[in-house]
């Protein structure tokens, strides 16, 4: 006989746990049979009392008669279980009108895709422990049927030598408090260095503390991000929270958004972000460049749709944006093949500059 110590019961609005081992049998039967439309039933694999009625015996060891079945499916609707059923009519012995119920399933919070895009972004990300992500994983699949590990099994985890800090969920915690209450933060920031270890940055020998002003966490380009002030600054900064160790909520209220530089209007968190490609901190400029006309579908998908496009030739396009001055310098030479700086001037002479480098090196 299988025993269930623990079972979470849940409903529309409140959720409780129960101990099995302290409920009489008759009670365990609601609690067991919400189980097998959890674990065995979706809107295609659909469920009749029969079906239910064997997966009572085999592994509950419990043996009751369809109506109790129907009975306590029933009270689990009143309850605000979302289960859906096929009702129909037939003739019975003496010709009276019986109402069948059949091809029951539980209609779950998550479609299967939706499922395996939160697991796809979590073996996409950079920044979760490999034992981490793996818990994960094993709970969003725990959201589906037994039917769901079919589809997944096939997917590997990130490999385990990816660099991680095990302070990663403990910083977000911090920092959403810091938030919530408009407290500022104090951290040591990090860096990886030959040994492939974590090391505090450091003044004079001293670990460097700062005091910072949270007003966002983003994820960009699989990593998390804090978008923040250095208070002994006053413009934005951009801190990986991988890379963020010892921190702490103070007592101190956050500096205004509106007394940061750039931030006089509050923060437009998609105009921030598609500036801010790389989350390079510094100004943002306006930029015109050549490109060729193919790129186009990718320029939107960096510099989003308020890019300007002029002068389209079946072979060329001109494109300006608004973007951070070191974010699109690193992406000219990216896709420097493909395109050409025009304005401003002092831009495209740091690529002129840059690539000439380049090219010594080569030469």
């Amino acid at each position: 006989m299988i025993v269930f110590i623990k079972y979470e019961m849940y409903n529309q609005n409140n959720r409780k746990e129960v101990n099995m081992d302290q409920m009489p049998t008759k009670k365990m039967l609601i609690i067991n049979i919400l189980d097998i439309l959890r674990k065995y039933s979706d809107v295609n694999h659909r469920l009749t009392q029969q079906d239910i009625l064997r997966k009572l015996e085999d592994e509950y060891n419990m043996s009751v008669d369809r109506k109790a079945v129907k009975r306590n499916i029933m009270k689990l609707i009143d309850a605000g279980y979302d289960i859906e059923y096929t009702e129909s009519e037939r003739i019975g012995k003496f010709g009276e009108k019986e109402t069948l119920y059949t091809d029951w399933y539980y209609n779950r919070e998550f479609e299967d895709s939706e499922l395996r895009l939160l697991i796809d972004s979590l073996l996409f990300s950079k920044h979760i422990p490999y034992s981490q992500c793996k818990d994960l994983i094993d709970k969003v699949k725990g959201l589906s049927n037994t039917y769901f590990d079919t589809k997944v099994k096939h997917i590997v985890n990130l490999p385990e030598n990816m660099p991680t800090n095990k302070q990663l969920f403990y910083n977000i915690d911090c920092i959403d408090e810091a938030i919530e209450k408009g407290k500022q933060i104090t951290f040591k920031y990090a860096y990886y260095d030959i040994d492939k270890k974590l090391h505090v940055k450091e003044d004079n020998g001293i670990s460097r503390e700062y005091l910072v002003n949270p007003y966002q966490i983003v994820a960009t380009n699989g990593r998390y991000y804090l978008i923040g002030n250095y208070d002994k600054y006053d413009n934005i900064g951009h801190y990986r929270l991988d890379k963020i160790v010892d921190i702490m909520v103070t007592e101190n209220p956050i500096k205004p958004i509106r007394k940061v530089k750039g931030l006089e209007n509050g923060l437009n968190l998609p105009t921030h972000m598609a500036e801010h490609i790389y989350m390079f901190s510094g100004k943002s400029i306006r930029v015109t460049f050549k490109a060729q006309r193919y790129l186009s579908d990718e320029i939107i998908d960096w510099f989003g749709l308020d890019t300007v496009f002029s002068n389209v030739t079946d072979d060329d396009i001109l494109v300006t944006v608004k973007v951070n001055e070191n974010a699109i310098f690193y992406w000219l030479l990216q896709y420097g093949q493909h395109v050409e700086v025009l304005e401003p001037k002092e831009l495209r002479n740091r690529v002129a500059e840059t690539v000439s480098d380049i090219n010594k090196k080569y030469t």
